[in-house]
């Protein structure tokens, strides 16, 4: 059966900060089974909290009291950091980041409770042949155990004393993974410097909140004195008891899944399967859904606003979240989403964003600039249960720089740092609604924007009516393509077709259907109904691969859509200085602009890189006519490389403004342009794209553009002076050494005493032959320019080949 949760109810004698026994309660004596009276182990000293459990704090001691009724229920224990130290895991862990998440279960065990660890990934159906092997093979490990100290009067719950679960280092809960442990050279937990900071209970949860100090001989930042702090924050929920029916996951859906393995399988093996991760919608009145009619849910995902975000954002934070509504009404729900303001202490005396019931968008007051839309779902199932989505008060900034760097050089409303209220808060509501799509169980669809013809993006019509991209999960965030001149252009994603149609797909109730197995042919038939519409394409834009899958990249064509972009970096750059200078301070800001200003050229460039050896990728299954994986078009490679000898290994004397440079720094330009034309370069050079390119050329002919001649270009344009007889400047100096470099390294492998694949690849044989024949040309040519650094600098690339190539002798 799905459908209901389990409502709980608690046997406790206990109230929030209320001791649990009086002063003048009498001592009693020892109990027959080895436990201690219950005054004797919660104190009149005791501070007590009721919920789930009740939670104990006795001196420094924290115990639980466990209702037996609640042994052997399912509950998801989640582990996330609070708090962490300035640097910690480069930056990209920040509060709020999850640790680790799993299913528990507390269990008696004579005079013991164990808490062990439950796995729902390997199923099989109780009662058949395998279940005892499934069981057998998949036995549960006891993450924590404690003696029981005592029960209450009626026996109806346990105490236990649970302080050294949070107190030790116990691997499963913690927030210093082991790859970190090895960067900071972490040595002990210190427990002197570890305790448990607070303990609440709720009626369906349970928060502790613990410090731990750990001995580390490289910690993240110099002044943290060889110690790394954190604080963790350990979420225990009740699970439902009555589970939602699950839904199959389909990879031409973008979905947040659970994984499943199935030994009840007729196939002859166990059956790899995915369920989707949302939260569980049910129509009030089914057969009115059934017509067809809008109807409202039974329980509609409802987001409080957090009481700390400022009085001016929080109509953009409700918007963003209703936004959804839309997409909800394409499920055929009508006010499925609702944003609400924080109840009063007047309204709700016991309202918190830590209680399980209660989703709610923080604001929290952090240099972090980012967001996120973490949820807590139970992997019996896929319900999302709870979402706290997080937005960090120092992500105004990032879209303040950004809305300067790509929208300057057309907006004058985008030229400056305080940014108009409206059009940041546009920006602010866009991505709550970003982050709520990600708690609805929706990932980043990276191919999106590729549905869209890039000279699209500079027409007001289009824009306006179908945004930047047909969904909002893309990464996509200023119309950087649109040029002077082009009126009316929307700067600002916003939600899309896609969503709309994701959103029904995952969603929609289909009473039809009693299991998941049934939902199946009815999902797939709406697949196949918007099968060759790229506007319902799903991409994720892991592997680089597809140049159509990418982040940050707006339209179908990446050299078209980055030529436009760098046309608009070359009008901000010189008006900076104005636009980011202040009265009586200094060039801080110009300096943070203009470091990003470089990144954004940087990921224009990667944009193009990725069209050489790229491939499409169109997600189909096997019923489909058609091919998966489709090389980029030759002309479109051979493009590509066209514009990365032009735009990103020329010297960029545009980034190279005098006037900015001398107020930010006394040096540092070279080696700047030398570290961002040397990434694109070895990009560009990487071994998994030439073995495509190689590859492709063996199954496809001579129909495509060559590894062999993508290096001839590559050459002839990186050492264009060599063939022109002109002078080197330090930049292009920098970029050619970085080419004889990088093709020497491959050919070096030889010397390499461990196993190493590409030796067993035509690559060396490609860069080997390529030095030879510039080592030809620059032998012949040479001498052909006046310059005598140039001339020094050409014999050194002989000589650095010439060392490449006598691997042999």
């Amino acid at each position: 059966m799905y459908g209901l949760l389990l409502a709980v109810g608690v046997s406790c004698q206990t109230q929030k900060g209320v001791s649990t026994q009086t002063d003048e309660a009498p001592a009693q004596k020892k109990t027959q089974d080895d436990t201690k009276p219950y005054n004797e182990v919660i104190t009149a000293e005791a501070t007590s909290d009721e919920g789930l459990f009740t939670t104990h704090f006795v001196a420094d001691k924290l115990y639980f009291e466990i209702p037996l009724e609640m042994l052997e229920k399912d509950m998801l224990l989640v582990s996330r950091i609070a708090g962490v130290p300035t640097g910690f895991g480069g930056g990209y862990i920040n509060a709020g980041s999850k640790a680790n998440e799993q299913v528990v279960r507390w269990s008696k065990r004579g005079n013991h409770i164990d808490m062990k660890v439950i796995s729902f990934e390997n199923e099989s159906e109780e009662g058949s042949p395998i279940y005892q092997s499934v069981a057998a093979n998949n036995f549960f490990p006891i993450l924590f155990s404690s003696k029981i100290a005592a029960y209450n009067d009626e026996r109806t719950s346990a105490v236990i004393e649970v302080s050294d679960l949070f107190k030790e280092e116990v691997t499963a809960i913690n927030g210093v993974s082991p790859e970190l442990r090895k960067r900071y050279k972490v040595k002990k937990l210190d427990k002197s410097r570890s305790y448990i900071e607070s303990a609440n209970a709720f009626p369906e949860n349970i928060e502790v909140k613990h410090v731990m100090t750990y001995e580390a001989e490289e910690p993240p930042e110099r002044d943290q004195a060889g110690t790394i702090t954190m604080m963790m924050n350990q979420s225990m929920i009740l699970l439902p008891e009555e589970q939602m029916q699950p839904r199959l996951a389909d990879h031409r859906v973008g979905w947040f899944t659970t994984r499943k393995y199935d030994y009840n399988s007729d196939e002859l093996k166990s059956d790899d399967y995915r369920i989707i991760n949302r939260w569980q919608l049910v129509p009030k009145d089914i057969e009115a859904y059934k017509r067809g009619e809008l109807v409202e849910p039974v329980e509609p995902i409802v987001w409080y606003i957090d009481p700390a975000t400022p009085e001016k954002w929080r109509p953009y934070f409700r918007q963003g979240i209703e936004d959804w509504n839309v997409a909800f009404e394409a499920a055929g729900f009508k006010n499925a989403v609702i944003a609400k303001d924080p109840p009063s202490k007047e309204e709700d005396p016991d309202f918190s964003p830590e209680d399980v019931r209660y989703s709610v968008v923080r604001y929290v007051a952090s240099t972090t600039r980012n967001a996120m839309g973490p949820s807590v779902t139970d992997p019996r199932t896929g319900e999302i249960i709870e979402s706290d989505i997080i937005w960090y008060h120092n992500h105004l900034r990032s879209y303040r720089n950004r809305y300067m760097i790509e929208a300057g050089a057309q907006k004058p409303s985008a030229r400056t740092l305080n940014t108009p209220e409206a059009e940041i808060g546009e920006m602010m509501r866009m991505v709550i609604a970003h982050e709520v799509g990600h708690a609805l169980g929706l990932p980043h669809n990276m191919k999106a924007s590729a549905a869209y013809p890039t000279d699209s993006l500079r027409s007001a019509k289009f824009t306006q009516k179908y945004g930047l991209t047909p969904s909002i999960m893309d990464y996509a965030r200023v119309n950087y393509v649109a040029q002077p001149g082009d009126e009316e252009v929307r700067y600002i994603r916003m939600m899309g077709p896609y969503d709309l149609y994701a959103i029904n797909w995952g969603y929609r109730y289909i009473p039809e259907a009693d299991s998941p197995q049934e939902e199946k042919p009815i999902l797939s038939q709406w697949i196949l109904e918007k099968a060759g519409d790229p506007v319902y394409e799903f991409g994720n834009g892991y592997g680089g691969i597809d140049p159509q899958s990418q982040r940050e990249s707006l339209g179908d064509d990446q050299v078209k859509a980055s030529k436009y972009g760098l046309a608009n970096l070359k009008k901000v750059v010189p008006n900076l200085v104005e636009w980011t200078s202040k009265d009586n301070t200094d060039y801080s800001e110009l300096t943070e602009v203009y470091r990003e200003l470089t990144y954004m050229w940087r990921g224009y460039v990667s944009h193009v890189v990725a069209n050489v050896g790229g491939v499409y990728e169109t997600r189909k299954t096997a019923d489909q006519e058609g091919i998966v994986y489709t090389p980029v078009p030759e002309e479109k490679q051979k493009s590509a490389v066209a514009f990365l000898n032009e735009h990103a290994f020329t010297t960029p004397e545009w980034l190279l403004d005098r006037e900015l440079l001398e107020r930010i720094e006394a040096t540092g330009a070279i080696e700047r342009v030398q570290s961002l034309q040397s990434r694109a370069l070895n990009d560009l050079l990487d071994e998994g794209r030439l073995q495509r390119m190689i590859s492709n050329e063996q199954v496809n002919g001579n129909k495509v553009y060559t590894a062999v001649e993508m290096m001839n270009d590559l050459r002839k344009g990186i050492f264009e002076e060599l063939y022109r007889s002109q002078k080197v400047d330090a930049y292009r100096r920098n970029i050619q050494r970085a080419y004889v470099d990088a093709a020497a390294e491959y050919v070096q492998n030889l010397k390499k005493e461990e196993n190493n694949d590409v030796t067993s690849t035509d690559i060396i044989a490609l860069m080997r032959g390529d030095l030879e024949q510039l080592r030809r040309d620059l032998r012949a040519r040479r001498n052909r320019t006046n310059d005598q650094l140039s001339v020094y600098h050409w014999n050194d690339l002989i000589a650095r080949i010439n060392t490449a190539l006598s691997v042999d002798a």
